[in-house]
């Protein structure tokens, strides 16, 4: 008589609401789950109590796991994190590119170290917290928006290979997160109502000027108005987006009354010169804060041949959605291939769109693909 075994699988495990359900919803299934937390930042640490986040978070991991009755294992992956995302995002700032250091997480650290790791302790599986779907279809592995998608992460995902794909599952991708919360409470998890995780994965949220400024020294230099007039100065071109405000709260007095309106107005960064060290600002509903063509750079695909994708696309451009930003508005957009070039051509023009962020595409429900924003 054989016995079933029970198939094994290695859950991330953070100490949030979303990967403790998972973890209750694969035990649920009959999954032998191992939860693992990951340590891959200390610096952050509780303003309270001093001590460093990734202990308090891996408390309520624990407490989780011991009341399902789970092993938790914790991996150290601090060094390649610092060197693969930490490392990269002051590369990219310094060069006047705004990086998304979230997913670089998931390619560079996330999953394949998890995955790695589940092999060599001899488990084929392994699932997070994310809200995102997996379909197979044709031998190959979709990734899909998830049901709720006010919390949809596929945007953070469409990095991610066939191969990771193959071997992950996402458990909670069919929920709302009101449901989750609901399961969590139902079964007496003290972090049922923890607040979800906000700003850089595993590093948390940060003044981002006062981040960067502990490697890239301030350096002084002009802000210009679309004209080429002097209207201010800034401290490092490198502390500043594409989009973002700049007004009293930011030490810049920008806030100008418009002299046909007489209305105040806002101003904005438009364009950075890292060599020059200037920054054009320009008011609100200026066209230079507008951008509808997009060149899409490091082009990756999840399901779809890519040969075959570039040369139908260079025939008979294709209809998509982008998605410029997580959980952002999914934009009707067309893409074609022409002199080499991906082009990403919006329906309309959105503001804030800078060189390094990530574009994802879509078509229905299904995660295309996506890559880096250049122009």
């Amino acid at each position: 008589m054989h016995l079933f075994k029970k198939p094994k699988v290695l859950l991330a495990m953070s100490g949030g609401v979303d990967s403790s359900v998972a973890a209750l919803l694969l035990k649920r299934k009959g999954y032998d789950v191992y939860g693992t937390f990951m340590k891959n930042w200390s610096d952050t640490k509780n303003k309270i109590t001093g001590q460093c986040a990734w202990v308090e978070e891996r408390d309520h991991a624990i407490k989780i796991a011991t009341r399902l009755e789970i092993p938790l294992i914790t991996l150290d992956f601090e060094k390649e994190y610092k060197k693969e995302v930490v490392d990269e995002m002051f590369k990219k700032y310094k060069a006047g590119i705004t990086p998304n250091p979230d997913i670089d997480c998931n390619k560079k650290i996330k999953f394949p170290l998890l995955l790695k790791e589940a092999q060599k302790r001899g488990i084929n599986l392994i699932a997070t917290g994310h809200y995102s779907r997996i379909k197979k279809r044709k031998g190959k592995c979709e990734l899909h928006r998830a049901k709720d998608e006010s919390k949809d992460q596929s945007y953070f995902l469409y990095a991610q290979n066939q191969n990771e794909l193959s071997h992950t599952l996402f458990p909670i991708g069919n929920l709302t997160k009101k449901k989750v919360r609901k399961i969590a409470e139902r079964n007496k998890f003290q972090n049922f109502d923890k607040k979800g995780t906000v700003g850089i994965c595993f590093i948390g949220k940060i003044n981002l000027k006062d981040f960067l400024s502990k490697r890239i020294k301030s350096k002084k230099g002009k802000i210009l108005d679309p004209q080429g007039k002097i209207i201010g100065e800034h401290d490092g071109v490198y502390y500043y987006t594409i989009g973002q405000r700049l007004g009293p709260r930011y030490g810049f007095e920008l806030e100008r009354k418009n002299e046909k309106t007489g209305r105040m107005e806002r101003w904005y960064v438009a364009k950075k010169d890292v060599k020059k060290n200037i920054i054009i600002a320009a008011p609100e509903g200026h066209p230079l804060l507008e951008k509808d063509k997009i060149i899409v750079k490091e082009f990756h695909l999840i399901s779809e041949d890519e040969k075959t994708f570039l040369r139908d696309i260079s025939k008979n451009p294709k209809q998509i959605c982008s998605r410029i930003r997580q959980v952002g508005e999914l934009i009707p957009s067309v893409i074609s291939y022409k002199n080499k070039k991906i082009i990403v051509t919006l329906d309309k023009p959105i503001t804030g769109i800078s060189e390094g962020q990530a574009i994802v595409i879509y078509q229905k429900t299904k995660c295309l693909g996506g890559g880096v924003i250049s122009f």
